[in-house]
């Protein structure tokens, strides 16, 4: 008897699957906030060296404000004052109408820095002068977080399959919380890092779990409408960033606003149920029966209790030996699953690489920095819905491939379309972006469908890691415009086209039920979904239920 038997008794898309959507849609709407809030804490805004501690006596003192910049700071070639130098002496003669300045000796700001605050009161470049020779410090902050994102997979992964699904989520709760709001009180540079990393890795437990979570609780027919409607969140939290950001320019209280909610989401943590695949998988029957029960009560159907006796429920097909425990090793131990795990790899670090690229290498649309970022986090929705049309029409390995290789093509038009046609390359970039968030979309359903039940937190969280992998990369890439400004395009172009190919090489899922052990993708036909299976199958069911109520 498969598991999916078990939610066609029970509903496997209620009241009691929705709830779970509900419970879990306030730590998603977090991650956005947290993993693109560099764009506002990490904002460095216009500035000019610090005057105010020059020599304050004889002629200087007489200047008014706007005739010292003069004389103190050059200026380039728009008119606005030098970020990074002035000069090695206040410039007199400057004062005079056609005086050049472009051969003056200047040094370094010597006093600190002025920094305009009509957009920012506070961010990292203005509380620690992370500008000018270190103005990559304050952009590394990205990177490092980013870095706990990659070791919080890999630690998750494995604790969420030895320890299960909620009691992890609850550690990853109370992880973000206590170092996220510790990072807003930070009074150095390595200590706010220090706990930006640790931040990455509470928040990835909160990424792996939320998505299994909801996936195992549902029936085949309803995993897609559940991984895209619930994937809605993230677009949300996107969307709130803005508003946050917006209203709140200081980073420490940003940092404490989009870490709140979670003090809610702890609250409702006790709601959220275990997977009944897992604690099945682990032989923890009695516990799986309870919330089975629980889930059946919820959607107004029978209890199993009265159907099926513990020794049904321990046989049924999600078990592996329940002796064993499952490390990464058994991602690569077996040929098909070695194969599954390499294709995944690639796939997912084209996915992440190609997706911040894009979001990185757009110029915006001229607007303030707000609204552009709200506008990029409103294109995800249509591409979202639209991939939930397509994702049962036409499978999930089509839309992946197809996702990759549309978005691979439009960074292609616009390395050959002239820099003159601004618009159309902009509609170009915003399909592209579009179509790179679908592709997104797609592997986050695909891989939980891929994976063994056994290993699925497993292969998630290594998936998870390729994808910090790529997403650490994407910067790097764009760097390489110093060398030859095509050159980012053309290989986050051929990144997506590359595996969009790799995607082709993938099983299909659509209609056929989760591989509950590693034998199901070694021995493909023991999780046959054809339709004399299935019948066999439901008559399985019927006898074993009917010989139960006998006895």
């Amino acid at each position: 008897m498969k598991f999916e038997n078990i939610l066609e008794e029970i509903n496997g898309f209620g009241p009691f699957q929705i709830a779970i959507i509900i419970l879990l849609c306030v730590p998603r709407i977090v991650l956005p906030c947290h993993f693109l809030l560099n764009n506002f804490i990490a904002g460095v805004p216009p500035h000019r060296c610090d005057i105010n501690t020059l020599d304050d006596e004889g002629l200087f003192r007489t200047l008014t404000q706007e005739q010292r910049l003069t004389v103190s700071v050059p200026v380039r070639g728009d008119g606005r004052p030098r970020s990074c130098e002035m000069f090695a002496e206040p410039q007199f003669q400057l004062l005079a109408n056609g005086s050049n300045s472009a051969d003056l000796p200047t040094v370094v700001c010597q006093s600190g820095w002025v920094y305009d605050n009509s957009t920012f009161t506070s961010t990292l470049a203005t509380e620690w002068d992370l500008v000018c020779d270190q103005k990559s410090l304050s952009k590394t902050t990205g990177t490092i977080f980013f870095f706990g994102v990659m070791i919080g997979a890999i630690a998750f992964g494995y604790l969420c399959d030895k320890f299960g699904r909620k009691s992890t989520l609850l550690a990853s709760y109370i992880m973000t919380i206590v170092f996220g709001f510790s990072s807003a009180f930070a009074n150095s540079y390595i200590l706010f890092a220090v706990l930006r990393f640790l931040t990455g890795v509470g928040l990835t437990g909160i990424s792996i779990n939320s998505l299994v979570i909801s996936i195992e609780w549902v029936d085949t027919d309803h995993r897609s409408f559940i991984g895209v409607i619930g994937s809605l969140s993230w677009s949300v939290g996107n969307m709130l960033l803005a508003g946050f950001a917006f209203l709140i320019t200081d980073w420490r209280p940003l940092i404490m606003t989009v870490t709140a909610p979670l003090g809610l989401a702890v609250l409702t943590w006790w709601w959220i149920p275990e997977s009944a695949r897992w604690l099945l998988a682990n032989g923890k029957v009695e516990r799986a029966q309870y919330y089975l029960d629980r889930c059946a009560k919820f959607n107004t159907r029978e209890k199993l209790s009265s159907k099926f006796k513990l020794e049904t429920l321990s046989n049924t097909e999600v078990l592996g030996k329940q002796d064993k425990n499952y490390t990464y090793l058994d991602l690569i131990k077996t040929p098909k699953m070695r194969q599954l795990t390499l294709l995944t790899g690639i796939v997912w670090y084209g996915v992440a690489s190609t997706y911040y690229g894009i979001s990185l290498n757009i110029s915006g649309f001229g607007l303030n920095i707000y609204l552009t970022h709200f506008i990029y986090a409103a294109i995800e929705v249509p591409a979202k819905l639209m991939i939930y049309c397509f994702l049962n029409i036409i499978g999930r390995r089509k839309c992946q491939a197809g996702t990759l290789l549309l978005t691979g093509i439009c960074i292609a038009i616009n390395i050959f379309m002239p820099k003159d046609l601004w618009h159309v390359r902009a509609a170009v970039a915003i399909l592209g972006k579009g179509l790179s968030e679908a592709a997104f979309t797609t592997i986050f359903l695909y891989t939980t469908e891929l994976y063994p039940t056994v290993v699925r937190q497993n292969g998630v969280g290594y998936t998870s890691f390729m994808s910090r992998l790529g997403v650490s990369v994407a910067p790097l890439i764009l760097l390489l415009e110093d060398v030859w400004i095509l050159l980012p395009q053309i290989i986050i172009c051929s990144v997506a086209i590359i595996s969009g190919l790799v995607a082709l090489l993938l099983p299909e899922t659509r209609n056929v039920r989760l591989p509950e052990t590693i034998d199901d993708i070694e021995k493909p036909g023991i999780n046959d979904d054809s339709p004399d299976a299935v019948e066999l199958s439901g008559v399985r069911l019927e006898s074993k239920i009917t010989a139960d109520t006998k006895q």
